[in-house]
């Protein structure tokens, strides 16, 4: 792995709390993303989409505490004041029709020069379960900032990163194997990672190949 290949810029995946611009990884699968977010956008409203576990919701946060913004889940949105706002997960469950109200004033509030609008979701906006007629079509046409399933290169560092948040030593060659017979998503890792903390701690073992090829095997039967 070069060094070039995966940058560390924005903010953390994974179990720890922490904002810091400095512990994002980024790489191929995210750049794109991170660009568009943090560069101009083509309009007022931006989607931010990617698979759990990607870092989509710290790296809103972090745009919304540089613009001032503030943050609402999608299901809580009646009441939502205009204004920069990040609304988080809005295909998470089908919205209430007072939600799905307050999103479209909200989105057409934007439009007029009422502040920037962050939404993210899972999926493209195209696809998120909105009942509402106009909302659906402005939806349909909003621009996404898309975060990919992690490559193999981002894959391995993301296991290093998150085994540091989990104050975990995981010798390189450990890294390489789990990585090697993981699925290639941010889930997964974070799953490996729960549960190879999990096994450390009740056996009283360090984290080695043995224990490694254990885990891994137990999630394999289950």
């Amino acid at each position: 792995m070069s060094a070039g290949e995966v940058e560390q810029l924005l903010l953390p995946f994974g179990h720890t709390s922490s904002q810091r611009r400095s512990d994002f990884l980024v790489a191929a699968p995210n750049r794109a993303a991170v660009r568009l977010l943090t560069g101009a956008w083509p309009g007022a409203q931006l989607a931010l989409v990617g698979p759990e576990s990607c870092g989509k919701s710290h790296l809103a946060r972090i745009w919304a505490e540089e613009h001032g913004a503030a943050v609402v889940d999608a299901q809580a949105l009646d009441g939502a004041a205009p204004g920069p706002l990040v609304i988080e997960d809005v295909d998470r469950a089908p919205l209430a029709d007072a939600a799905e109200r307050a999103l479209f004033h909200l989105y057409n509030t934007a439009g007029a020069g009422g502040g920037a609008l962050l939404l993210t979701g899972r999926r493209p906006p195209a696809q998120w379960p909105v009942r509402l007629p106009d909302l659906a079509s402005r939806l349909s046409a909003l621009p996404p900032a898309e975060i990919a399933e992690p490559d193999d290169i981002l894959l391995s560092s993301l296991l290093v990163k998150l085994s540091r948040d989990r104050q975990l030593v995981v010798p390189p060659r450990v890294v390489q194997q789990i990585a090697a017979r993981i699925e290639r998503s941010y889930t997964a890792a974070n799953v490996i990672l729960a549960a190879l903390d999990r096994a450390s701690l009740a056996e009283r073992r360090t984290i080695s190949h043995k224990l490694a090829a254990d885990v891994l095997d137990r999630l394999a039967e289950d």
